[in-house]
């Protein structure tokens, strides 16, 4: 497989209108890919839908879609429609998301959140050829849709994945894997978890996606300090805390987990060790974190989807430029 470098977009506190330089410049610098996510900002799509304008080169990828917020027919809409626009540059990443985007923000029973995953994936495997599809899955029905936007290349589907369940399923009804707050030495563990189902139907190896949260910045003490807010805003969400106890982080991070569950916020960030932010948060000069990502791409990442930081004193245009392979 050919070695792929991918920036996550948009870019933060640009104006999505104003972005077209800045994606224009990603091919001149050598990035194969753009990744999308969709939280509380700019969607999944409509970044990519640019993209694909701005950048004909570029392949397009969702990191990720939540499989809860959108209804069956309307994300085959949705994934049909970008993959005519851009023929055979366009991923789709699909996902759980959290209780918090499903639930609290869309008003969504977040509910059986892997056989939803499951079950979309098999929906969109059918509706994508243009076939009637009448279906009862075991999360929701479909009577009669017919997508009217085929694409003209089979779609590949990758599924957000952290723990031993989602990452099977990726290995085997999916493309691939989506990773996400991991080391380079978690991918270790992760990698031969999806791939012990062999290569995709095409013979291609299973494609793992990994985003990696960069700080090109030799300030280390300032990457901690912002670096210990990012990773406490993640890993006390259930899911991520389950994940990194299976990847054997319980003891290193039982006291931040028991201070923040006692609202102690400001001692939960003290708990945090100093090497657990060097290991999830590459940074450093830009030789050094070119070598760290390098690292995940050695233990078994196919595609690094670089997202840069907005820590104190990184110029983020800068930091894209820096982080480039040319």
């Amino acid at each position: 497989m050919t070695q792929r470098h991918g920036m996550t977009i948009p870019f933060d506190n640009v104006p999505l209108g104003e972005q077209r330089e800045w994606i224009e410049e990603l091919v001149d610098l050598g990035y194969t890919d753009v990744w999308s996510s969709e939280a509380n900002g700019a969607d999944a799509f409509t970044p990519l839908a640019l993209a694909s304008v701005w950048a004909p080169t570029l392949r397009l990828g969702n990191a990720i879609v939540p499989v809860f917020t959108r209804g069956p027919a309307t994300l085959a809409q949705s994934v049909g429609s970008l993959a005519q626009a851009a023929p055979g540059r366009f991923v789709l990443g699909l996902g759980t998301s959290s209780d918090v985007i499903v639930e609290r923000w869309n008003g969504i029973p977040f509910e059986e959140p892997y056989k939803r995953t499951r079950d979309m994936i098999r929906f969109l495997r059918v509706a994508l050829t243009g076939e009637k599809v009448t279906e009862t899955y075991d999360t929701f029905a479909v009577k009669g849709f017919k997508l009217g936007v085929v694409p003209p290349q089979p779609v590949p589907i990758l599924v957000a994945a952290l723990r031993e369940g989602m990452l099977k399923l990726a290995g085997r009804e999916g493309d691939g894997a989506i990773i996400n707050w991991l080391s380079a030495d978690d991918v270790s563990t992760v990698a031969p978890v999806v791939r012990q189902f062999g290569p995709n139907a095409d013979g291609t190896e299973k494609e793992i996606v990994a985003r990696i949260f960069v700080a090109p910045s030799e300030d280390a003490d300032t990457v901690r300090a912002m670096g210990k807010f990012a990773i406490a805003a993640y890993l006390n969400v259930p899911v991520y805390a389950a994940f990194h106890d299976w990847l054997g982080r319980g003891e290193q991070l039982a006291d931040m987990w028991r201070l923040w569950k006692e609202g102690d916020r400001k001692a939960a960030l003290a708990a945090i060790p100093d090497e657990l932010v060097d290991q999830l948060i590459v940074h450093g000069s830009p030789e050094q974190c070119r070598e760290h990502v390098q690292r995940y791409v050695d233990n078994g990442v196919t595609t690094p989807a670089l997202a840069i930081l907005p820590f104190p004193g990184i110029d983020q245009r800068q930091a894209i430029r820096d982080l480039a392979l040319r």
